[in-house]
Protein backbone atom coordinates (compact mmCIF):
# COMPACT_ATOMS: atom_id res chain seq x y z
CA UNK A 1 0.00 0.00 0.00
CA UNK A 2 1.17 3.56 -0.97
CA UNK A 3 1.67 5.92 2.24
CA UNK A 4 2.64 8.58 0.53
CA UNK A 5 1.57 12.05 1.60
CA UNK A 6 -1.30 13.83 -0.97
CA UNK A 7 0.76 16.18 -3.34
CA UNK A 8 0.59 19.91 -2.31
CA UNK A 9 -1.55 21.00 -5.42
CA UNK A 10 -4.13 18.31 -4.57
CA UNK A 11 -4.38 19.32 -1.16
CA UNK A 12 -5.17 22.79 -2.52
CA UNK A 13 -7.15 21.84 -5.28
CA UNK A 14 -9.43 19.95 -2.56
CA UNK A 15 -9.43 23.19 -0.34
CA UNK A 16 -10.42 25.75 -2.85
CA UNK A 17 -13.27 22.98 -3.94
CA UNK A 18 -14.75 23.14 -0.15
CA UNK A 19 -14.49 26.79 0.45
CA UNK A 20 -15.04 28.38 -2.81
CA UNK A 21 -19.16 27.81 -2.40
CA UNK A 22 -19.18 28.83 0.86
CA UNK A 23 -19.06 32.90 0.03
CA UNK A 24 -21.19 32.58 -3.17
CA UNK A 25 -23.93 30.78 -0.90
CA UNK A 26 -23.27 33.68 1.71
CA UNK A 27 -23.79 36.32 -0.84
CA UNK A 28 -26.82 34.74 -2.87
CA UNK A 29 -28.68 34.41 0.76
CA UNK A 30 -27.62 38.24 1.77
CA UNK A 31 -29.63 39.37 -1.62
CA UNK A 32 -32.17 37.48 -1.15
CA UNK A 33 -32.54 39.24 2.52
CA UNK A 34 -32.09 42.80 0.95
CA UNK A 35 -34.43 42.51 -1.64
CA UNK A 36 -36.94 40.82 1.79
CA UNK A 37 -35.64 43.99 3.24
CA UNK A 38 -36.87 46.26 0.66
CA UNK A 39 -40.28 45.05 0.36
CA UNK A 40 -40.75 44.49 4.43
CA UNK A 41 -38.79 47.00 6.31
CA UNK A 42 -38.10 44.21 8.76
CA UNK A 43 -34.64 45.04 10.79
CA UNK A 44 -33.87 41.07 11.33
CA UNK A 45 -33.38 40.78 7.01
CA UNK A 46 -31.27 43.87 7.20
CA UNK A 47 -29.09 42.41 9.81
CA UNK A 48 -29.20 39.15 8.89
CA UNK A 49 -28.05 40.31 5.21
CA UNK A 50 -25.76 42.03 7.00
CA UNK A 51 -24.10 39.21 8.69
CA UNK A 52 -24.22 36.74 5.08
CA UNK A 53 -21.85 39.51 3.27
CA UNK A 54 -19.45 39.61 6.78
CA UNK A 55 -19.47 36.02 6.91
CA UNK A 56 -18.67 35.01 2.71
CA UNK A 57 -16.38 37.55 2.64
CA UNK A 58 -14.00 35.76 5.64
CA UNK A 59 -14.38 32.65 3.77
CA UNK A 60 -13.57 34.47 0.47
CA UNK A 61 -10.06 35.44 1.01
CA UNK A 62 -8.60 31.46 0.88
CA UNK A 63 -10.04 30.54 -2.18
CA UNK A 64 -9.12 33.48 -4.05
CA UNK A 65 -5.29 33.60 -2.66
CA UNK A 66 -4.93 29.84 -4.18
CA UNK A 67 -6.84 30.70 -7.36
CA UNK A 68 -4.49 33.62 -7.07
CA UNK A 69 -1.69 30.70 -7.15
CA UNK A 70 -3.34 28.65 -9.62
CA UNK A 71 -3.70 30.79 -11.98
CA UNK A 72 -1.22 33.35 -11.69
CA UNK A 73 2.03 31.86 -9.94
CA UNK A 74 2.23 28.64 -10.60
CA UNK A 75 3.77 26.35 -13.95
CA UNK A 76 0.61 25.51 -15.98
CA UNK A 77 0.05 24.93 -19.32
CA UNK A 78 -0.45 28.22 -20.23
CA UNK A 79 -3.04 29.79 -17.72
CA UNK A 80 -6.09 29.57 -19.49
CA UNK A 81 -7.91 33.17 -20.59
CA UNK A 82 -11.16 32.04 -18.52
CA UNK A 83 -9.33 31.19 -15.09
CA UNK A 84 -7.66 34.78 -15.57
CA UNK A 85 -11.17 36.39 -16.64
CA UNK A 86 -12.69 33.91 -12.99
CA UNK A 87 -10.45 35.52 -11.20
CA UNK A 88 -10.55 39.70 -11.78
CA UNK A 89 -14.49 38.42 -12.18
CA UNK A 90 -14.56 37.20 -8.17
CA UNK A 91 -12.11 39.77 -7.15
CA UNK A 92 -14.68 42.47 -8.35
CA UNK A 93 -17.36 40.60 -6.50
CA UNK A 94 -15.41 40.81 -3.35
CA UNK A 95 -14.84 44.51 -3.94
CA UNK A 96 -18.35 44.77 -4.41
CA UNK A 97 -19.05 43.04 -1.48
CA UNK A 98 -16.81 45.07 0.93
CA UNK A 99 -18.46 48.21 -0.30
CA UNK A 100 -21.23 46.38 0.79
CA UNK A 101 -20.45 45.61 4.22
CA UNK A 102 -19.77 49.05 4.77
CA UNK A 103 -23.39 50.41 2.87
CA UNK A 104 -24.60 47.32 5.89
CA UNK A 105 -23.09 49.33 8.54
CA UNK A 106 -25.41 52.41 8.19
CA UNK A 107 -28.47 52.60 9.55
CA UNK A 108 -31.05 50.37 8.14
CA UNK A 109 -33.24 52.92 6.08
CA UNK A 110 -29.79 54.07 4.39
CA UNK A 111 -29.39 50.61 3.11
CA UNK A 112 -32.21 49.47 1.00
CA UNK A 113 -31.37 51.38 -2.66
CA UNK A 114 -27.13 50.59 -2.52
CA UNK A 115 -27.26 47.71 -0.82
CA UNK A 116 -29.73 45.83 -2.92
CA UNK A 117 -27.76 47.27 -5.72
CA UNK A 118 -23.90 45.96 -4.50
CA UNK A 119 -25.84 42.58 -3.27
CA UNK A 120 -26.78 42.17 -7.18
CA UNK A 121 -23.79 43.22 -8.55
CA UNK A 122 -22.07 40.62 -6.39
CA UNK A 123 -23.87 37.88 -7.14
CA UNK A 124 -24.19 38.61 -10.85
CA UNK A 125 -20.40 38.56 -10.92
CA UNK A 126 -20.15 35.88 -9.17
CA UNK A 127 -22.27 33.63 -11.46
CA UNK A 128 -20.39 35.45 -14.50
CA UNK A 129 -17.70 34.26 -13.13
CA UNK A 130 -19.13 30.30 -12.32
CA UNK A 131 -20.17 30.53 -15.91
CA UNK A 132 -16.95 30.97 -17.42
CA UNK A 133 -15.44 28.16 -15.35
CA UNK A 134 -18.12 25.75 -16.28
CA UNK A 135 -17.56 26.90 -20.11
CA UNK A 136 -13.73 26.25 -20.04
CA UNK A 137 -14.33 22.54 -18.27
CA UNK A 138 -16.93 22.03 -21.35
CA UNK A 139 -14.74 23.23 -23.71
CA UNK A 140 -11.97 20.97 -22.40
CA UNK A 141 -14.09 17.92 -21.95
CA UNK A 142 -13.83 17.02 -18.28
CA UNK A 143 -17.33 18.27 -17.80
CA UNK A 144 -19.72 15.59 -19.89
CA UNK A 145 -23.22 16.59 -18.78
CA UNK A 146 -24.43 19.54 -17.40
Amino acid sequence: MNSAPPSPRLATTVLYGLLNPIPSGCFVAAFIFDLTYARSGELLWDKGAAWLIAIGLLFAVVPRLINLAQVWIAPRRAAMQPGKLDFWLNLAAIAAAIVNSFVHSRDAFGVVPAGVWLSGCTVLLLCVGNVVVLMQRRSEGSLTHV
